[in-house]
């Protein structure tokens, strides 16, 4: 759905500018309107929709700060990525349609803030809407898992399909809405692994219901987008058994006392001896395998049910893993109680980070070179 779009000129300065005026409409929240020009049909677009739009921006001084009539080219953008006053306001209009918004600040930029960069207080804008666009909704002939989550087999698989201890082997490529691709492991060194019960949910649902060497695509729910997807080609490469979770540290609650400690107030112990002298330097990438629990004996992290050890350099970790590690050789395997604030600092709720001390147990396995 298409309408003609306006040449290019100078937009002028509204005379009703700096209010809205009595003839206009106000939603609930606030949010003024007034029809400039007709469109066609009755088809408007909703807020996971796409559209094209020319536009035009005011304070409510009369400055205009922004322009697509006279910059001479149309903007196009996804409904639910603007400010609540666009997504709100176009969702009234029809193609063809002109409309003058009188938008308040908290539906917009909010307040003024001098030297922000962004218009402040209540905005004015001249809308036309050119075009809509359906975009990241699941075909009408989409399958859904038992979830409810949309789908489409893009390749059969072998016929196996992992269960839910298995560790899962797996390519993502995640879009926005806007077609935006915001992750994609085919970039990376090799596909990420994790066990099916550390993913999250959504994505997890979808992974145990596929076959080996599946494809497919997937539109899963955005929460940052209310009634949006993330449009997702997932790969299940492979899965294999998870190994067993390792046991409970007896003295995850409090450093023993046979615990050595820096200066730092790292402690640290020697569960088995390694080979070598050589140790690593705070700018080398090291291999390890590990296992982290909070305090009360909660496993928040383990590359060991994953069934695959880890690199990374060490000067990128957090501080407690920088010092620990370089006190460490080849083979040797040591238990780490972290403070706080060589963590991640103190607990948060619902920062999805564990906090306070935490207790890690680490095999050096090797630098790498």
């Amino acid at each position: 759905m298409e309408a003609a779009q306006p040449k290019n000129n100078m937009p002028e300065t509204p005379a009703d500018v700096a209010a809205a005026p009595a003839d206009s409409i106000v939603t609930e929240s606030g949010l003024a309107s007034k029809v400039l020009q007709a469109g066609t049909g009755d088809v408007k677009p909703s807020a996971t929709d796409a559209v094209t739009v020319h536009y035009s921006g005011w304070t409510t001084d009369g400055k205009m700060f922004d322009s697509s009539v006279s910059r001479g080219e149309p903007t196009s953008f996804p409904l639910g990525q603007v400010i609540a006053g666009w997504t709100e306001g176009l969702q009234l209009m029809v193609v063809g349609e002109k409309r003058r918004f009188w938008i308040p600040e908290d539906l917009a930029y909010g307040p003024v803030v001098a030297g922000s960069g962004r218009p402040g207080g209540m905005l004015c804008f001249d809308v036309e809407l050119l075009a809509i666009k359906e975009i990241a909704k699941p075909p009408a002939d989409a399958e859904k898992t038992a979830g409810g989550v949309a789908y489409k087999i893009i390749k059969q698989g072998s016929g196996e399909k992992p269960g839910a201890d298995s560790v899962v082997t797996f390519h993502f490529t995640a879009k926005t809405m806007a077609g935006e691709t915001v992750q994609d492991t085919r970039k990376e060194q090799s596909p990420p692994s994790m066990p099916l019960d550390k993913l999250p949910p959504v994505l997890a649902e979808i992974l145990a219901e596929m076959d080996t060497a599946e494809q497919r695509q997937a539109w899963l729910p955005e929460p940052q987008a209310p009634g949006g997807f993330i449009v997702a080609d997932l790969e299940l490469v492979s899965f294999k058994q998870a190994p067993p979770a390792p046991a409970v540290p007896e003295d995850v609650a409090a450093v023993p006392a046979d615990a050595e400690k820096t200066d730092s107030g790292l402690a640290h112990k020697v569960l088995s001896a390694g080979k070598g002298e050589e140790k690593p330097k705070a700018t080398d990438t090291v291999k390890v395998h590990y296992s982290g629990w909070t305090t009360d004996g909660e496993m928040f992290d383990s590359s060991v049910t994953r069934g695959e050890p880890t690199e990374f350099p060490l000067n990128g970790v957090i501080k407690g893993w920088t010092e620990g590690v370089q006190l460490m050789v080849t083979g040797e395997k040591r238990r780490f109680w972290i403070p706080a604030e060589l963590a991640y600092g103190p607990a948060v709720p619902g920062s999805g980070r564990p906090g306070g001390m935490l207790v890690f147990d680490i095999e050096f396995l090797e630098i790498v070179r």
